[in-house]
């Protein structure tokens, strides 16, 4: 699994004119999930973004975690984080999960995700055509891949 995690002072995501999601402060994290991806990398990946410490404490300095803070967040999926670019200049998805691994991933991410912020999660609309707006806040953004824990 491949996140990228915005900490946002707001965000949305908007599917046929219609608004599906919107937090204030929080994460906005895109989600790419490939075939190799298991219930493990599920797990990981949601301790490390609750756990991740990147919100301002009274010092001004990145310490607290989203539940700290009262966070809240939105994932939405994005297969095109397994894109390949070495060769040529059109990407090939060819390790994107097809819809058979990747939406029972995709679903027990969001719960698990939910069950440990303590709160629902917002969500896009898997394989949907997603308008994601964002006030990216700092900016912070991070990285994580799930075949790369070290």
């Amino acid at each position: 699994m491949r996140a990228v995690i915005q900490r946002v002072s707001q965000a949305s995501v908007t599917i046929g004119g219609a608004e599906k999601s919107r937090i204030q402060q929080g994460f906005l994290v895109l989600l790419g999930i490939e075939e190799s991806d298991s219930q493990e990398d599920t797990e990981w990946l949601v301790r490390k973004i609750i756990g991740l410490r990147v919100f301002d404490d009274e010092q001004g300095v990145m310490n607290l975690n989203i539940e700290q803070i009262g966070g809240n967040i939105i994932v939405v999926s994005q297969f095109t984080l397994m894109a390949s670019y070495k060769k040529g200049n059109r990407p090939s998805w060819l390790r994107a999960a097809g819809h058979e691994t990747a939406v029972p991933l995709y679903e027990a991410f969001v719960d698990a995700l939910s069950k440990g912020l303590g709160r629902p999660v917002g969500t896009g609309e898997f394989g949907a055509d997603m308008k994601v707006s964002l006030v990216n806040d700092g900016p912070v953004t991070i990285c994580m891949d799930t075949h790369n824990k070290e």
